[in-house]
């Protein structure tokens, strides 16, 4: 077996309460490493077209990366995928703490999660084995009483991953939460809440990473960690959190505002990364092997949102969509907002996202609130939001409504699709692509769990820091060529490599870092014309997938609410060329325009013609 992984899966049915080890495909793991790259892979033989995502025919994934639990900064990271429930395709979601090592410390480089229990148990896995367990007493209680109640019979030191009421009652974006992270998008909670499994809790034992060339791995882990230290990004997110940014977002027009229909908003400041490092955090918690520490603990000393001794401050993207989506101010009350979901299990993107969208056609005229069970949504006002989020978690009233996300409001209230910002059914995260183009790749082209700012590395690069030894130069931002669309492509490449290794979006080690990384970990001989096909044939392995789901060239889209020029800031009067943009992912990609399908040289060039569609 190759160095950096166990080398060994465990297996689990919850149909037939049967428990076994599993090998490792080495094969599979030197052309698709760990994490999502891996899953993927194993996944596509096993799921169709016709797997009912909450079925017991679907499969759940627990993944780590070859990099985990190692020295290399932010690679203590595990992924959870499977066939998204939300989406009907890939349904990947990556989370942070020290669930993932510790797994690593029981044995294991995963956990496969099949069929389904018919009552609540958790699977608990030590260095002794595994075992199944009842989790009746558990069952309708928050994330936090059961991570509480699980640490108090394994010990304090032990990891949890679990779900809350939203993930048992089926809310088709529930989230998995563990050690105050959580596995966010694409509905895996949900996943575990058809599966009947509460929790997955881990106790290993004490374990040394073996890299395959230890003195070089160690210079390697202490230049990457210095690197990764000293960034600016780094520096600037350990003071700030990841709302460091959000001012800036606000006059450039990058903020979303008023479902996205306003540019500009005077009271952003009042919820901003600055305010909440004066008024909320209390300090930061990093993940396993993080010096950025960008995540913080918050507490409301006072008022109607006061919180009950330390919680977990919003992230930036939270933030936005409790806070400048809707108009809200209420630094307080977003902090509340993220507690109840973070509790509850809910994806603050697209549970926020559902929510504005309410506010929005409340405020046009396009339901009332006899239609929502009474309530007023008015701008602003952070009160029925609050009561949207508890109801979503029981699927109450207008809850069940909104469990099922902005597409199901939009056919309920007869709502054009292009007035609701989701692609391939997801709600698009808080970086609006007016402000720049390269977002509209990661958004709506290929990005293979449904639009994701972290698919891509546009951002940064239009920001001024390319990567030039991937061949991604630099673009001015409102570049709506076919070259954006080629830069895209090739960020996302980039992005499926780390997020198989698995590492961190905001640690960024340059290509040839990454590269000697790889071969001093791993032993794979490894450059940076290996990086750039490992990262597209992972890239190119969830677009199959995707293929086999159903997906045409027409689910490559935006909404029009995206794409309505803004009246001030730098980005006024400015929207993408989209289709001048898509054909250029297109041409680079190999896709055909008529199937969407890569051309056969391209799998044949990037080993995978073997596989069928």
């Amino acid at each position: 077996m190759i160095k950096g992984f166990i080398g060994k899966l465990l297996k689990v049915d919850l149909s037939s309460k049967e428990i076994m080890d599993e090998s490792l495909d080495e094969n599979i793991a030197k052309n698709f490493l760990g994490a999502a790259g891996y899953s993927c892979r194993y996944l596509y033989d096993k799921i169709d077209k016709d797997t009912d995502p909450l079925s017991p025919d679907n499969i759940l994934m627990f993944m780590t990366g070859p990099l985990c639990g190692s020295t290399i900064p932010t690679s203590g990271r595990f992924t959870v995928c499977s066939k998204s429930p939300y989406t009907g395709i890939w349904g990947e979601s990556n989370c942070g703490g020290f669930f993932g090592p510790e797994l690593k410390k029981a044995g294991y480089d995963g956990v496969i999660i099949s069929g389904a229990s018919n009552s609540p148990v958790l699977l608990e896995i030590t260095e002794s084995g595994a075992e199944i367990k009842d989790a009746s007493n558990l069952w309708g209680k928050g994330t936090f009483e059961t991570s509480e109640t699980l640490k108090e019979q394994l010990g304090n030191l032990a990891r949890i991953a679990c779900i809350g009421p939203a993930g048992e009652n089926l809310v088709k974006y529930a989230t998995i939460f563990s050690e105050d992270k959580a596995a966010g998008r694409t509905g895996m909670g949900a996943i575990m809440g058809s599966k009947k499994l509460k929790a997955i809790a881990i106790k290993g034992a004490k374990r040394t990473y073996e890299a395959a060339k230890p003195e070089e791995f160690k210079e390697i882990s202490k230049e990457t960690n210095d690197f990764v230290k000293n960034a600016f990004l780094s520096m600037m997110m350990s003071n700030l959190g990841t709302s460091g940014g959000l001012d800036m977002y606000n006059v450039q027009g990058e903020l979303p505002i008023k479902y996205w229909t306003q540019a500009q908003w005077d009271e952003s400041y009042n919820i901003s990364g600055a305010t909440a490092s004066e008024k909320i955090f209390t300090r930061s918690f990093p993940c396993f092997a993080c010096p950025i520490g960008c995540a913080k603990k918050a507490e409301v000393k006072e008022g109607e949102y006061k919180t009950d001794g330390e919680v977990e401050a919003p992230e930036y993207e939270t933030v936005a969509g409790f806070g400048s989506l809707i108009l809200n101010s209420n630094l307080e009350s977003i902090v509340h907002a993220n507690t109840l979901c973070n509790n509850l299990g809910i994806d603050t993107i697209s549970g926020s996202s559902t929510i504005a969208l309410i506010y929005y056609l409340f405020d046009q005229g396009k339901l009332k609130s006899e239609d929502i069970d009474g309530l007023e949504p008015k701008w602003g006002d952070p009160k029925p939001m609050i009561e949207m989020i508890k109801k979503i978690s029981k699927r109450e009233g207008i809850g069940d409504l909104l469990a099922e996300g902005s597409d199901a409001v939009g056919k309920k209230f007869n709502i054009s699709q292009d007035q609701i910002a989701t692609v391939y059914g997801m709600e698009v995260p808080y970086h609006d692509l007016r402000n720049c183009f390269g977002m509209a790749v990661t958004y709506a082209l290929g990005s293979p769990r449904g639009p994701c700012h972290n698919s891509s590395d546009m951002y940064n690069i239009l920001l001024g820091i390319p990567i030039q030894d991937l061949g991604m130069v630099m673009l001015d931002k409102y570049d709506d060529s076919e070259e954006m669309g080629k830069m895209g492509a090739i960020g996302q490449n980039y992005r499926a490599l780390s997020n198989s290794l698995i590492i961190c979006v905001f640690a960024n080690p340059e290509p040839v870092i990454l590269a000697k990384i790889i071969n001093t970990a791993l032993g794979i001989d490894c450059d940076i014309e290996t990086l750039k096909i490992l990262g597209e044939r992972i890239y190119m392995m969830k677009r199959l997938f995707n293929l086999k789901m159903g997906i045409t060239p027409e689910d490559d889209r935006l909404p029009q609410i995206l794409l309505i020029p803004k009246d001030v800031g730098d980005s006024a009067g400015k929207v993408p060329n989209f289709q001048t943009i898509k054909d250029g992912y297109y041409k680079y990609r190999t896709f055909d325009t008529s199937s969407g399908y890569p051309s056969n040289q391209k799998l044949k060039d990037l080993g995978l013609d073997s596989i069928s569609n």
